[in-house]
């Protein structure tokens, strides 16, 4: 019967590592897989873990009644220690049926969880890691023990479940899976290490074996991947042009791309380099290698790893220090900082509406309905652009594309058809029609400070309700509370009314609000996206309703 209970116990608890540890390696890949992000995570996302750590310490507590200790040669203990263990044992399995049901597979995520050829090797490690604990559980039974009266030395049979060490161990399995998920990914690093060069060795000797393929590398804070998208457009119209897809800015996202995608037959290949520490640019030029370069920004985006503007400014820039003599480096003149570091830089490539750029934009004009422009070349010469992209500062990126592509040899004039066609990038101030007098300005890909601004200045275009949905921003160390208190203030001029997603995320935002004079009758704080997203049918109004959904935020937030 002990035996039966057992197997059980550990039923239950093995359902519920599956369940938590797969969550977990979830979390683990949004993270990058990177232990440092992921460690950070945890400790942001600490009341997560509180009831496994309370399970802990009341199963170290409560379960060990060691019969040496209990005396049990008074036989009035044994069935006493026996009863008190199966409840203990119950509650227990209670509360770990309750993890599994909390962490069962089929909660739909905006992100889904992706069983890679990395994701296996590491659940094999986390198993094996699973396994031993479980086994040492099961070495330390006993089933009887030796005891003193006296002079007389006893020796007594004890019913399995007296001695409670395989239970203990086994529950601790559980509860500990937090860390040995993270720890799975640590010992799996020297493998994994030795593969990704691999890989990436194989995607160098590739690009090597293409010497006329004209490589160009895009970073930036934001703006990166619009940059990417519309440069690719340009090029496009009389090149042979890859880019890399998606957010594959990573260094084993280029080297996939580069090694699933790359063809003889190309002759541009634009590359997005994303970075969150110092270095990590530098890494992305040693295996893409790319011949020119756009910086399109600078600004406090990922301050938490970065750790000052500073910081940021440097990482962006590794991409023109790789660039060689011969080749071309475009700097965004708009940026204040990008502006003053362009002086270590005399041979680089401005663009901008600032006063002085080499490719200068003027005569904006911005509606509802798009954007025009005049772009006037270094040699003098103008051309007008018009174009679907919402705001004003979505000719920035467009002038950073037209300057590059203008400098390949295409001429301005051949250039016009091509701006027209582009239309937004996906959740980057994406227009969608949904009807019944509705329409969303998507923006939801990871919002900043300065793309908020914008964001809000494009939503004061339309005549209409005006309704903004938003988590706020994430990811700016210290500086966070006070840009999302800043953002609120915005808001409150530019709005109808104000959807919050997430309570105690979005408290620096309402206190802005607040604090701008906003009717706090039109501001409503919801739990979720879909709550928020339901709430706009109590936004009431003759006017349409135009309505922006500025960021959203990933599963691990």
């Amino acid at each position: 019967m002990s035996i039966i209970i057992w197997c059980i116990y550990t039923a239950i608890t093995l359902v519920a590592v599956v369940f938590l540890g797969l969550r977990e390696f979830h979390m683990l890949q949004l993270n990058g897989y990177k232990t440092p992000e992921h460690s950070w995570w945890m400790k942001k996302n600490f009341k997560r873990y509180i009831p496994l750590c309370i399970l802990l310490v009341l199963q170290l507590v409560l379960i060990y009644t060691d019969p040496v200790i209990w005396r049990p040669e008074k036989h009035v203990f044994i069935p006493l220690l026996h009863t008190l263990t199966l409840i203990v044992l119950g509650i227990l399995s209670l509360c770990n049926i309750g993890i599994a049901l909390k962490n069962k597979p089929g909660k739909k995520f905006k992100k889904p969880f992706k069983y890679t050829p990395r994701v296996k090797r590491m659940l094999v490690t986390f198993f094996v890691l699973i396994t031993l604990i479980m086994g040492l559980g099961l070495l330390t039974s006993e089933f009887s023990y030796v005891y003193e009266v006296g002079d007389d030395v006893r020796h007594r049979e004890l019913p399995f479940l007296t001695n409670t060490a395989p239970f203990m161990i086994t529950g601790a399995a559980l509860y500990l899976t937090p860390i040995l998920v993270p720890l799975s990914n640590l010992i799996n690093k020297p493998i994994e290490t030795c593969i990704n060069n691999w890989y990436i060795n194989d995607a160098k000797k590739k690009l090597k074996s293409m010497p006329d393929l004209h490589k160009v590398g895009i970073t930036g804070s934001y703006g990166k991947t619009s940059m990417k998208f519309y440069l690719s457009e340009l090029l496009s119209s009389q090149y042979e042009t890859l880019k890399t897809p998606e957010s594959f800015n990573t260094p084993m996202g280029v080297t996939i791309t580069i090694r699933r995608d790359l063809r003889p037959t190309h002759q541009y290949f634009v590359c997005e380099m994303g970075a969150r520490r110092v270095g990590e640019i530098k890494e992305l030029c040693q295996i893409a290698d790319p011949h020119d370069g756009i910086i399109t920004s600078v600004g406090p985006q990922h301050l938490e790893t970065f750790g000052s503007i500073e910081n940021v400014a440097k990482t962006k820039f590794e991409l023109a220090d790789y660039i060689s003599a011969l080749g071309k480096v475009y700097l965004n003149y708009d940026n204040e900082i990008i502006r003053e570091k362009s002086a270590d830089y005399p041979k680089a490539i401005t663009y901008g509406v600032t006063e002085g750029s080499d490719y200068r934009g003027s005569d904006v004009t911005v509606s509802d309905r798009g954007t025009e422009f005049t772009v006037t070349t270094p040699e003098g010469e103008s051309c007008r652009f018009s174009t679907k992209l919402l705001g004003e500062h979505s000719v920035q990126n467009l002038l950073g594309a037209i300057a590059y592509a203008h400098g390949t040899g295409i001429p301005l004039e051949k250039l016009v058809l091509p701006v027209r066609r582009i239309a937004a990038v996906p959740h980057r101030l994406q227009l969608l029609e949904k009807g019944n007098g509705l329409t969303f300005i998507d923006d939801a890909y990871n919002s900043n400070p300065s793309g908020a601004k914008a964001a809000l200045a494009v939503l004061e275009l339309f005549d209409a309700c005006r309704i903004l949905v938003t988590p706020g921003m994430v990811e700016l160390g210290a500086k966070q509370e006070a840009l999302n208190f800043e953002f609120g203030r915005q808001a409150a001029k530019a709005c109808d009314y104000i959807i919050l997603v997430g309570k105690e995320q979005t408290k620096p935002i309402y206190n802005g609000i607040k604090d701008a004079g906003f009717d706090m009758e039109k501001v409503f704080v919801e739990d979720g996206l879909n709550e928020a997203l339901a709430k706009i049918s109590a936004c009431h109004s003759d006017k349409k309703k135009i309505v922006l959904l500025e960021n959203d935020l990933p599963d691990n937030y």
